[in-house]
Parts: structure tokens; C-alpha cells; sequence
């Protein structure tokens, strides 16, 4: 088997293997879209190409914002700089376009492709959102087909703001809808991974949607639920229900895409998002062993790929996470590299929401709660949709002692994607809110789904004996504590930039752990 290069100057670019040589130099990876980008800038052989087609040649199919091609621009000219000068190479043509002014290129002999390449495609998942049917109401009404279309086009809409995976834009999904005898046929020309379907009925002053995840060519069933809404407005419908599915979807489109990348690791092609995606499904694991190994292979993707915006969050995210379980030998450390690392992410993609919930959660640890609250801020600012956004907003504000404000934030984060693997987390949370706001039965009740989630976890138990203490039940808080065999990860490691910024919460948590340990009452 052979492959083609394009010889430029000192330079060779390697399509397939989307990696760039200078003068005998290692190769150097630099992702399938940067690839596909300068192939088309080369090809112009010095024409302006507009903003457009350089779209349509590396996102073909997706809708993608006018930032992620910048991006990608960037990261060219700073592989280009290898050779001084080259990356003026790639000139910016105001509101139009790029134009490529370095050395015209030449396709090189073919190349023996004997080995394995050294750097593996990258694999983006993609999406299309079949149009919603409209099934009526219990009148057999069916002439409001606009308002299933309108929530498809908004799922569609809260989709793409996730920007880890590709959304096929209306008119592709429009297109590959309909008749269900050549839908196979239309998603093999797409080259879709996964199809997002639905249907939205009217019943007594009701809105309910129905929608289920379906993997592409195999029909296989990933995901399904339902939403309901209040019928009072229109437009609130479509963007509250649109807003529920994307976040619902988007956690399982991970698991997916984790499961697979880590079958193509099995066969030797796996790519620097790979290695991304198996990392992730890692950290999902929450283990001491699983989030080290996760850090491992959120490195590596950054030696192979150093542009990829997903391995600086995620080493971002994990980095904060081996601190806050209270498996970090040097908090200050990892902490240090997570919050170098999520700056990165930002640089490199500032859309992103998971890139500035990195530097949130890092920040948090870092008991720089402000950063922390306009970084989670910029999160939900970029997608609503974005429960984490949320969650580390009140969690923020909850180790900033900022009233209420924590609480309803953290509501929020959990009624948006009430099954992601460390919710008991964000519950013991939403929970310690309560308790300090002096709301110990509703702080019991979230301490309970916190130990529902996560049985045994000490955390849980602490916490339920909190709620008894304030209770002044010493009796249930004592046995609650008595529970307790599993001492990983206590409520103190979760809890500690609360304790060590906000003294008067310390002292109430202190206090209602000591009266259950001791079982002294509570005078009244």
C-alpha cells in the first residue's frame, strides 16, 4: 500500500498520516483538520480560498464556527515556524479568506506505507438530527409540525456547542429523514456515526418529547427518555425541551465514542483523540488507579498532538479531580499543571465549554473562586446545555459563601444531566449547601441520592450524620457514622477549599461531626 505526499520548500506534507516533515526532521502530527486545511491552501496554489470551502474541506458536513478555522490557522503557522519566517507563509484576507504565499507544491513520488503510520487519523464523531414528528394532541391535531421542527432545529443548535463531535447542519439532517427504505443509503453518503430521533405530542396543557440516540449503520439502540414541559409558550417549549435532550445526549454520545476508541487502540490505530476518548472512560471509572492511568493517557495524546483543545481539558479536569479524591502526593503541583493546562485549552479553542470548565474546576481547587465563577460563567454563556457549567458555578459559589446563589446552581447542573457518573459528588454538594443554609431535611434527602449513587462512600455517610446531628438526633447521626468501612475519599478532601476559606462552615460541619461522634445533644 502506498500514499502520496505534497513537497513544499523544506517542508512534506503527509495527508493521510496528517503529519508535516521539515528537512528530514521527525514528523510532526498535526491533526486531520490542520492537514486538510493546508492541502487545500496548497492546492489553490496561491489564490485566496474562502472561509468556506477551507470549512467545508476539513468539517465536511458539520456546522462549525468561523473560530474553530482560526484555530486551526493558528496551529499551521506555528508548525510552519520550524523554518523561520514560514509561518508568514499563510496570509489572512480581511472577511474573505486565507491565501497560502510560501512555495508552490508538488506531489512527491508515492511513499511505501509498510508500517503502521505514526500518527493514526483522528476520528470526530458525527451526529445528525432526524427531523421530530409531530404526532398531535388527544384531539388528533396534526398542524403543528412547525413546533417539532423548531425544537429539531434548536437540538441541533445545543448540539454543536459541545464541539467535541460534528452536527450535521439542518439541511442534512433534513435531508436524511423521511422515508425510512433509503435511510441506510443516505447515512452510508453522510458517513454519520449516530442519529438523534424523536417526537413531540400535545396532551392536556402537556408538551412530551420522546428521543432516542440510535448508533448509525448498526440501528442499535444507545439511549432513550422522555421530557415533559408545561404548553404555555411556544418558544420557551422548544428551547427548554431542546436545551434537555442536547444536554441528556451529549454524555452518552462520550460513553460511545470512549467504548470505540478503545477498540481501535485494540487493533493499533488509535489517534491522539482516541487516546482522549479512553482516557475519558477512565476518569468516569472514579479511581484512585483509573484517574492516574486517565492522566497518563491525556499526556500522551499531548505529545502526539499538542494542538488537541480535548487533552488539555481533560488533563485540566482530571488534575483537579486526582486533588479533590485526595490522591495527589503534590496538590500544588497538579494543580499547577491543570490549570496551565486548561489555559491552553482555551487558547487553543475559547468556544469550548469543557475548556473553561477546566480552568473552573482547577480554579475551585486553587480557592480562586472568582476566576472560577466567570470561567463556569463562560461555560454556560458558550452552551446552556452544559450541566457541568453549572455544577462547578455552584460549587463556586457554595466555597465562596455566596448565599442561595450555589444551590439553585447546582439544581440546575443535576436537572440537565440527572445520569452522569459523578453526580454523587455534585449531590453531597447541592447537599452541604443545604445543611449550612440550615435546610438539613432537604440536605438528608440529597445526601441520600448521594449514597444511592455511591454506597458506602464515607462522604455520604458523613454527611447523613450531619443531618441527623442537626437534627438533634444523635441516635441516627451515630449510626450513620457507624456505617461507615470505606474511608476513601471523606467528605473533608471534597470539601477542603470550603474549609480552609469559609471558618464558619468549618465550624458548623466540625461541630455536627463531633456531636455525632460523641453524642451529645444539641442545646435548645
Amino acid at each position: 500500500m502506498t500514499r502520496r505526499r505534497l513537497d513544499f520548500g523544506s517542508f512534506s506534507l503527509d495527508v493521510e498520516c496528517a503529519a508535516l516533515m521539515h528537512a528530514g526532521a521527525a514528523p510532526a502530527a498535526i491533526g486531520m483538520r490542520a492537514a486538510a486545511l493546508l492541502r487545500c491552501l496548497l492546492q489553490a496554489e496561491g489564490r485566496i480560498v474562502a472561509k468556506s470551502d477551507l470549512i467545508d474541506a476539513a468539517w465536511p458536513g458539520a456546522v462549525v464556527d468561523d473560530s474553530n478555522l482560526s484555530v486551526q490557522v493558528a496551529a499551521l503557522r506555528k508548525a510552519l515556524a520550524r523554518e523561520p519566517g514560514a509561518e508568514k507563509w499563510i496570509v489572512t484576507v480581511p472577511r474573505v479568506g486565507y491565501r497560502f504565499v510560501g512555495p508552490r507544491a508538488h506531489a512527491a513520488a508515492p511513499v511505501a506505507n509498510s508500517e503502521p503510520a505514526a500518527v493514526a487519523a483522528e476520528h470526530r464523531p458525527s451526529i445528525a438530527v432526524l427531523p421530530f414528528a409531530y404526532l398531535g394532541g388527544l384531539d388528533g391535531d396534526r398542524g403543528q409540525q412547525y413546533l417539532a421542527d423548531a425544537v429539531t432545529e434548536e437540538t441541533i443548535t445545543a448540539l454543536t456547542r459541545f464541539r467535541w463531535f460534528h452536527v450535521l447542519g439542518r439541511s442534512a439532517s433534513f435531508w436524511i429523514g423521511g422515508d425510512a427504505q433509503h435511510l441506510q443509503e443516505r447515512v452510508r453518503e453522510l458517513d454519520v456515526d449516530y442519529l438523534l430521533e424523536g417526537s413531540l405530542q400535545r396532551e392536556a396543557g402537556r408538551v412530551r418529547i420522546a428521543a432516542r440516540l440510535v448508533e448509525a449503520r448498526s440501528g442499535r439502540q444507545l439511549w432513550t427518555e422522555r421530557f415533559d414541559s408545561d404548553a404555555d409558550d411556544a418558544f420557551a417549549i422548544q428551547d427548554r425541551i431542546a436545551t434537555a435532550v442536547a444536554a441528556a445526549a451529549e454524555p452518552e454520545l462520550l460513553k460511545s465514542e470512549s467504548a470505540v476508541a478503545t477498540r481501535r487502540r485494540r487493533v493499533g490505530n488509535e489517534s491522539a483523540l482516541d487516546m482522549v476518548y479512553q482516557g475519558m472512560l477512565l476518569f468516569h471509572r472514579i479511581g484512585q488507579e483509573t484517574h492516574w492511568r486517565a492522566r497518563e493517557l491525556f499526556r500522551r495524546a499531548l505529545a502526539v498532538d499538542p494542538t488537541l483543545p480535548e487533552a488539555h481539558a481533560w488533563l485540566a479536569r482530571v488534575s483537579a479531580g486526582i486533588v479533590a479524591y485526595g490522591w495527589s502526593a503534590s496538590a500544588d503541583d497538579d494543580l499547577a499543571e491543570g490549570i496551565a493546562a486548561a489555559e491552553t485549552a482555551i487558547r487553543l479553542d475559547e468556544r469550548n465549554p469543557y475548556a473553561h470548565y477546566a480552568l473552573a474546576i482547577t480554579s475551585v481547587y486553587r480557592h480562586s473562586f472568582e476566576q472560577a465563577m466567570a470561567a463556569s460563567r463562560a461555560a454556560i454563556e458558550l452552551n446552556p446545555s452544559f450541566a457541568l457549567g453549572w455544577l462547578v458555578l455552584g460549587m463556586a459559589e457554595l466555597f465562596a459563601a455566596h448565599g442561595d446563589s450555589g444551590t439553585a446552581a447546582l439544581a440546575r447542573g443535576l436537572t440537565l444531566n440527572p445520569h452522569d457518573p459523578q453526580n454523587f459528588v455534585w449531590l453531597a454538594l447541592a447537599a452541604t449547601a443545604r445543611l449550612l443554609h440550615d435546610d438539613p431535611t432537604q440536605a438528608e434527602r440529597l445526601a441520600e441520592r448521594t449514597l444511592a449513587l455511591r454506597p458506602g462512600w464515607c462522604g455520604a455517610l458523613e454527611l447523613l450524620a450531619c443531618c441527623r446531628a442537626a437534627m438533634n438526633d444523635v441516635g441516627g447521626a451515630r449510626a450513620r457514622l457507624a456505617r461507615i468501612t470505606d474511608h476513601d475519599r471523606p467528605l473533608a478532601g471534597l470539601l477542603r477549599p470550603l474549609l480552609e476559606t469559609q471558618p464558619a462552615s468549618r465550624r458548623r460541619i466540625e461541630t455536627l461531626l463531633s456531636r455525632a461522634r460523641t453524642g451529645r445533644l444539641l442545646v435548645t
